[in-house]
């Protein structure tokens, strides 16, 4: 469980991280309100779009691979973000970090599995601890990092530290993560029909 909600902490710190950012990102790059108002709209749709994706995909071949894949790619995005040079480098990396913190279904999902159901809201509370935590957090530290001055916002260290923090939580990750949905289970689930993505969202909706 600590890990799961170290996992969850980082994803919502990404979110953050860049809030306090963008309106010097926007400047730097003779962006308008609307464009900077995009980039921050582009990791929250990318992960709602991933979201389900890495919930299938758990499904199949566990949880623990989707997780471990996830922050290897969430510390990517970041470099990717500390080393943008460009407008359309920055909605790149903003994506790729969206999509790859959509791997909260599966830390949800990773609870599910391993908490009885007596202890499972616990467990979920936890998960949304971290959430909450992280969202707070990720601003903090993009505003701490980037200075006091206003005319020399650093945007590099912020991306750069989120991205240290997600490898390691990957390297955690790596020694003490273990696979919680049995290889049966896997099976029994990649047989099941599943109805099709929009379907299923109607039916969530």
């Amino acid at each position: 469980m600590p890990i799961l909600f170290f996992i969850v902490f980082i994803d919502l710190v990404g979110f953050g991280i860049i809030i306090p950012l963008l309106p010097f990102y926007g400047e730097f790059h003779q962006a308008t309100p609307a464009t900077v108002g995009l980039l921050m709209a582009t990791y929250s749709f990318t992960q709602f779009v991933a979201a389900p994706f890495w919930g299938r995909l758990s499904d199949r071949i566990g949880r623990r691979p989707v997780l471990l894949v996830s922050l290897a790619g969430a510390a990517t995005a970041y470099v990717w973000l500390g080393l943008a040079e460009s407008l359309w480098m920055l909605f790149a990396a903003r994506a790729v970090g969206g999509f790859m913190a959509g791997n909260i279904s599966t830390a949800f999902a990773y609870v599910a599995d391993v908490t009885s159901r007596q202890d499972r809201a616990k467990g979920m509370g936890m998960i949304g601890a971290a959430f909450g935590l992280g969202f707070i957090a990720g601003p903090a530290i993009g505003g701490l990092l980037a200075g006091a001055d206003p005319v020399h916002a650093d945007f590099h260290t912020p991306a750069f530290a989120a991205a240290a923090m997600s490898t390691a939580a990957l390297l955690v990750a790596l020694v003490t993560l273990k696979e919680s949905l049995a290889a049966d289970i896997r099976r029994r689930l990649a047989e099941t029909p599943r109805q099709p993505p929009l379907a299923t969202f109607r039916r969530v909706l």
